[in-house]
């Protein structure tokens, strides 16, 4: 269940990410590059249904898609995952989940949660830029599945392997889609060689 998207475009722009040289503005715009490439990529699979429409040529059997996108960005730097994907569906719905890890036990800690009612019926993107060590993905995914959710993808741009695994033994029926595995976490826990904090780099925070 982890897919990680080898695309020449998507590894160009996350190497601009990467750079330590790079301002908000362009990681930002990066960012949203991204997050569209891989969409595009992850919405293979949705659900569609058979409609008949009326083109000015006559009718067209055609398909719909038959279910609902939700977008659940993990708060704060997963808001930064979005626009992009708003931008290719703009009829999906966004939740949030707001959570914080313990600087000492990595542990993630729920401070917000709003979603949309349809959950139950949604194709749920779970959205964090960093999976690192796995902790924040694997509690967002518990609550969105107390919450009813059962088609759940995992979007994040770098993974480490320790965080891939723990989702993977968490809740193996959950897709996991990164545009790069990285190399491993170093001892804060922090992905290596990564991009950084990607909400301070998003939002100009330090």
């Amino acid at each position: 269940m982890l897919n990680v998207l080898d695309h020449p475009l998507i590894t160009h722009k996350l190497t601009h990410m990467r750079d330590k040289n790079t301002g908000t503005k362009d990681f930002r715009e990066n960012l949203d590059e991204i997050a569209g490439l891989m969409a595009y990529e992850i919405c293979r699979d949705l659900p569609t249904k058979d409609i008949t429409i009326e083109t000015p040529m006559g009718p067209c059997d055609t398909k719909v898609l038959s279910k609902d996108v939700v977008l659940i960005p993990i708060l704060r730097a997963g808001i930064g995952l979005v626009n992009g994907i708003t931008d290719l569906i703009p009829t999906a719905k966004v939740g949030f989940i707001g959570l914080y890890r313990d600087e000492e036990t990595l542990l993630p800690h729920e401070y917000f949660v709003k979603m949309p009612s349809n959950l139950p019926d949604a194709v749920c993107m779970i959205l964090d830029p960093m999976l690192a060590t796995g902790g924040s993905a694997v509690a967002a995914i518990d609550m969105i599945k107390k919450r009813g959710a059962t088609n759940i993808k995992l979007v994040c741009i770098v993974g480490a392997p320790e965080g891939a695994k723990a989702v993977m033994d968490a809740h193996p029926d959950v897709e996991i889609y990164l545009a790069a595995m990285d190399e491993k976490l170093n001892e804060n826990g922090y992905i290596v060689p990564g991009l950084g904090d990607a909400g301070d780099r998003i939002f100009g925070t330090k």
